[in-house]
């Protein structure tokens, strides 16, 4: 495995070789198949895998190529879906052992007819942690088995890093897109809170959940977020010839107490390789209020999980595990009082962070995570996701390096609110510097 793999083995990469016709969909979703048969055993993405569907897809869509005919940007690609996300035919099981014994959704959720319309070919379910919160699933870190892959798109980020898809969608609540990402050494998306679609997927607090795709390249992130936001001119142009220095802000007091000195250490040398490139870097301070993010953010999490799990919570509670079980009882708890307040400075804390950037910066850089992935007993700290999943400002996790157990190490970039496409042009300039060194 490579943190940066060769343009074949991206989506992106994929696309182009089919078009010339040097592979087919049908070898590509074969030699997925034969990934998940040599290591998912050891690895544990998958919960099911529609190996007779996917290959009866990719025969149609190898068929509508020779015709002339292409869906779209992910015509014959296959893609990972998380089990929190319905697709027509699969049951969706949320990690939840009584769920996973119920009947196949009968419709797609929303993205994932949007990814079939654009001619994706859709391999299976990737595991969740149960009901996307923070109990370790049984997926394990393809680096270092010993370690979690993070949570909870845990399956997703796994399947992508040992090649057994190119894409894969995950969705964060807290940090569930960019940390299993980070932890697995790909590439993660959060886009902007409300542009990509929750329809038929199952919630946690829909203030603050976000699908989004974790890849192997900047570019295939924005493949697949072209088609997830619908994007009315087609894929952003990631070319960086003409563009102007790159203004980076250093996000500071943003929970910097808790970062791993190897990480600190990594990005100080990513930023000086970034600087070298002409990129101009500044320290800028988060907002007033920052402080009291922590305990609002769960608050309204708790809030969002005890409103939809409630009668079920009360009907099978040994269902649960004991950490989203927490979850619940906690929000259960909580006072509508208090959720109005935590809602008021969820709102204000989204365009003080916005108003960050001001007219002088691109990008804010942070930590994508506050160290290598630990070991397999916790899905690792979201200190450094929660914020912009409670903000809404849309992220992208890039990976810079290793721990010296070996372990991936990873930066993470945020653009403005509704800034989805320049902060992708922006990452796109960080990956090409960063994955040269």
């Amino acid at each position: 495995m490579k943190l940066y793999p060769e343009r074949s083995e991206t989506a992106a990469g994929m696309a182009a070789a089919m078009q010339a016709g040097l592979t087919t969909s049908v070898q590509i979703v074969e030699t997925c198949l034969s990934r998940i048969d040599d290591r998912d055993l050891e690895i544990h993405a998958w919960v099911s895998v529609d190996r007779d569907g996917a290959l009866a897809v990719a025969v149609e869509r190898d068929r509508e190529r020779a015709t002339g005919k292409t869906r779209g940007p992910l015509h014959g690609i296959p893609i990972g879906i998380k089990d929190i996300v319905d697709v027509e035919g699969m049951v969706t099981g949320a990690g939840s052992p009584l769920m996973s014994q119920g009947p196949p959704a009968d419709r797609d959720a929303e993205l994932v007819g949007l990814l079939r319309n654009a001619g994706a070919v859709i391999l299976g379910k990737t595991v969740t942690t149960q009901f996307a919160c923070f109990d370790p699933p049984p997926t394990r870190n393809p680096w270092n088995v010993a370690h979690t892959p993070g949570g909870s798109s845990s399956g997703s980020a796994a399947a992508v890093a040992a090649g057994m898809c190119p894409v894969a969608i995950g969705s964060q609540t807290g940090g569930s897109i960019t940390r299993p990402a980070s932890f697995c050494g790909v590439l993660g998306c959060k886009p902007t809170f409300g542009t990509v679609s929750v329809d038929g997927v199952v919630p946690i607090a829909k203030s603050l959940d976000h699908p989004g795709p974790i890849a192997r390249s900047v570019e295939d992130l924005a493949m697949v977020l072209s088609v997830l936001q619908s994007w009315p001119s087609g894929q952003v142009e990631l070319s960086n010839e003409n563009r102007t220095a790159l203004r980076i802000g250093r996000l500071r007091g943003f929970h910097e107490d808790l970062v791993d000195p190897e990480l600190k250490a990594a990005i100080d040398q990513s930023l000086d390789s970034l600087m070298t490139a002409g990129c101009l870097v500044y320290d800028i301070n988060v907002p007033a209020g920052f402080d009291e993010l922590p305990a609002h953010h769960k608050l309204i999490m708790a809030a969002g999980a005890a409103a939809w799990h409630r009668e079920r919570f009360a009907e099978h509670r040994d269902d649960y595990g004991p950490c989203v079980a927490s979850l619940i009882e906690e929000g259960l708890a909580e006072s509508a009082t208090d959720y109005i307040k935590a809602r008021e400075h969820q709102a204000v804390m989204s365009q003080r962070m916005n108003s960050v950037f001001g007219d002088d910066l691109d990008v804010l850089l942070t930590p994508a995570t506050i160290g290598p992935a630990p070991d397999a007993s916790s899905t690792g700290n979201p200190a450094m996701n929660a914020p912009w999943s409670y903000t809404g400002l849309p992220t992208v996790s890039l990976p810079i390096g290793f721990s010296e157990e070996g372990l991936p190490l990873s930066i993470q970039l945020a653009g403005r609110l509704n800034g989805d496409s320049e902060l992708l042009r922006a990452s796109a300039f960080c990956e090409r510097i960063l994955r040269t060194r």
